[in-house]
């Protein structure tokens, strides 16, 4: 389970989930650190090297990728997350993917602004149009900040859905409430919500229940990164973990995305990485199997 063992199996492996109509393979790759090495959106970031950014991308869809996560907001100094999809990938294979974010915003020197109002998320979703090249979106997520209503911006995406600009719709860092809310004006195919070993709640969990019986997509995001959060992996990992990881001749990250996966037929994992070897590592763990009683384990970290 090796960066020198990763193929495009390791990416089946992991199976198949269908976001709406697309069929995407359960193990993805997430830009957010893609454009800058160190913290995402730290304004002392450093930009990544293009020509390496461009060969992860390209990589990842040979190891049999073919579910990206993004957004016109994942940028640092001098690279752009959706431009160097772009780049990288177009024109766009068939089968791939791509998924992105509206809600939020970042002006020219990366600061943040408040979160789109209704009539501003048109711009957003045309924004990634235009940095994606494409005439349409597979999939937007109404990213939420608060637990107020979200039925009139969910709204507004669910006409550009039907003006043909995108094609599904999700959502991320919602509540249950906020669930019924937007099914309720349109269909969700996809939550993407904080979770992972350790970061397992109980409303957490519920949540992720309730996606898998509603035929929703469960996204989990920073199941890597665990507390380090934008910042990726920091500091000593869970002794249960490393066990784990010693057992199977894994990396503790491996078990991570692995134990992502084995929490429903529905849950997808999004890890991301600026690294070749990282890369196949995370697509590798696709095919990571763990027992019952190490889920068990890692089960009550939570």
């Amino acid at each position: 389970m090796t960066s020198e063992t990763a193929t495009a199996e390791a990416a089946t492996a992991s199976g198949s989930w269908t976001l709406g109509d697309l069929r995407v393979r359960r193990i993805g790759f997430g830009t957010m650190r893609l454009p800058q090495h160190g913290a995402a959106f730290a304004p002392g970031s450093p930009p990544r090297d293009r020509a390496q950014a461009i060969r992860v991308l390209r990589r990842a869809v040979d190891l049999g990728v073919n579910h990206l996560d993004t957004a016109a907001f994942y940028f640092s100094a001098l690279r752009s997350a959706n431009e160097l999809i772009n780049r990288a990938l177009a024109p766009y294979p068939d089968d791939l993917v791509i998924t992105t974010k509206v809600g939020p915003g970042r002006g020219p020197a990366g600061d943040w602004l408040p979160h789109a109002r209704p009539e501003q998320l048109r711009g957003q979703v045309e924004e990634n149009l235009r940095q994606l090249g494409r005439d349409h979106l597979d999939v937007v997520n109404l990213r939420v900040l608060g637990t107020d209503s979200i039925a009139e911006r969910f709204g507004v995406l669910a006409e550009l859905r039907e003006a043909g600009l995108i094609r599904q719709l999700g959502l991320s860092n919602v509540t249950a409430d906020q669930l019924a809310e937007a099914r309720a004006v349109a269909p969700v195919v996809c939550v993407q919500n904080l979770y992972g070993v350790g970061d397992a709640t109980g409303e957490r969990q519920a949540l992720l229940r309730d996606c898998g019986e509603q035929g929703i997509a469960y996204v989990p995001f920073y199941s890597i990164a665990g507390p380090g959060r934008e910042a990726g992996a920091r500091g000593a990992e869970l002794p249960e973990v490393l066990a784990v990881a010693r057992a199977h001749g894994v990396t503790a990250a491996q078990v991570r995305i692995a134990w992502t996966l084995h929490q429903g037929p529905h849950v997808l994992a999004i890890p991301g990485t600026g690294d070749l070897a990282h890369l196949a590592e995370n697509v590798a763990a696709g095919a990571l199997r763990l027992t019952e009683a190490e889920l068990a384990e890692l089960n009550a970290l939570g």
